[in-house]
């Protein structure tokens, strides 16, 4: 039997606890693996919940409790997670989270004390809710050099972008409708300013170069700037609009940014809708796969945190996580980079000389909307792109990259 704490039992804990109770049987089945939750430790109470006789309210319990082998971190943010994460490495127990603040924050130092007690940190659930993709990377592609990875890893926003495109919905109508499906948590702006899709990316551009990629050095734009204008010109492209997480590497040199995109059909990232993310990897020898699944939502999260647990219970006493150098990965100005824009302009398209004057041959888009135009520009840097935007930013009144 491998006795397990759970650290909070909010909507990711508590599927943790369902998940290892519901599936016991299965999983030890299929694993070998005799998984028991001895503890939970949350600061409420919960009468008339079988949770009630695992409670505990004092971390040092778990801690100091030798029976407990491996720890599951969901209580979210840095403190205490942070602090109760460290003592329980150093103590010699496996650690697993869904905690990506944490992670971004301080995973390389966490996974080096994992290292050092002979114990495990593992966060598969941090990257890509319900998706296996760190485990891959990590074990399946262990023989190819990774060089790209782009993708949609925040369900939240991609269930408000694909409610917006289908039902003309307004934005706090679909966040409200989010928040109360458990998709979305009661303060959005993580997911919604791009936060969440950020911190994943460096975590992943990390595992996959080989060296640190502080989150704090990404570019990083989020969804509220997206209005129905937007979404009604993306429909009259063939397009949909996506929140892509994206990172490169060529040679020495790293980019990586998270920014709304629109996607073209014959993108596979324009079906992937609702709270689904889908993750592309691009390897050296395999070249393209791509990983897909439910991004958001409790038992999803609830069920790669588990993969973990059982992953920790089959290697205890040693450290099976791969882990990235301390040495930070330098990024290259997002300014460098070529694409195409889109850009919403106030003004009567029978008078674009002015823009095709300062932008070069534009295509023109319209769509039915008094006083504005769209158009899109020809591939262009970023630091192009602004130095004529600036030209005309008064009558600017949107931008949306177009995804190659």
């Amino acid at each position: 039997m491998v006795a397990v704490a759970v650290l909070g039992y909010g909507t990711v804990g508590s599927g943790v606890v369902k998940v290892i109770e519901t599936n016991h049987d299965s999983i030890l089945a299929k694993t070998g693996v005799d998984l028991q939750v001895k503890y939970v430790l949350d600061l409420r109470e919960f009468p008339g919940d079988p949770v009630q006789e695992k409670l505990v309210h004092d971390y040092d319990v778990i801690v100091n409790d030798p029976e407990v082998r491996i720890v599951v971190e969901t209580m979210g943010g840095l403190n205490p997670s942070y602090p109760f994460t460290k003592r329980a490495l150093e103590a010699g127990k496996s650690v697993c989270t869904s905690n990506k603040e944490l992670v971004a924050r301080h995973g390389t130092e966490l996974l080096e004390t994992a290292k050092a007690h002979q114990a495990s940190y593992l966060f598969e659930a941090s990257c890509g809710g319900g998706i296996p993709i760190i485990r891959p990377l990590r074990t399946s592609l262990g023989a190819d050099v990774i060089d790209e990875i782009t993708g949609i890893v925040n369900g939240t926003t991609n269930y408000i972008l694909t409610k917006k495109s289908d039902e003309g919905l307004e934005f706090d109508d679909v966040l409200r409708e989010a928040q109360q499906k458990g998709y979305a948590e009661r303060n959005p702006e993580a997911d919604v300013e791009g936060h969440d899709a950020c911190r994943k990316i460096a975590i992943l551009s990390s595992l996959a170069y080989g060296k640190r990629v502080d989150y704090t050095d990404v570019y990083t734009e989020g969804i509220t700037k997206i209005t129905s204008a937007e979404v009604r010109y993306a429909k009259e492209l063939g397009m949909a609009i996506r929140l892509l997480a994206y990172s490169h590497k060529k040679e020495d040199k790293v980019i990586a940014m998270v920014a709304p995109f629109l996607v073209k059909k014959t993108d596979p990232l324009y079906f992937v809708n609702g709270v689904f993310n889908a993750i592309f990897v691009h390897g050296n020898m395999l070249g393209d796969a791509m990983f897909y699944g439910q991004g958001a939502g409790k038992e999803a999260t609830a069920s790669a945190v588990v993969a973990d647990v059982i992953e920790e219970a089959q290697t205890l006493g040693r450290s099976v996580m791969s882990d990235w150098s301390p040495e930070k990965q330098e990024l290259q100005p997002v300014s460098e980079t070529e694409k195409q824009f889109f850009v919403r302009i106030a003004g009567d398209v029978n008078s674009r000389e002015e823009v095709e004057t300062v932008f070069g041959a534009i295509s023109v888009v319209q769509a039915d909307l008094p006083d504005e135009y769209g158009f899109i520009t020809p591939v262009m840097t970023e630091a192009h792109y602004q130095e004529c935007a600036t030209k005309l930013e008064d009558r600017i009144l949107g931008m949306i990259r177009i995804r190659a």
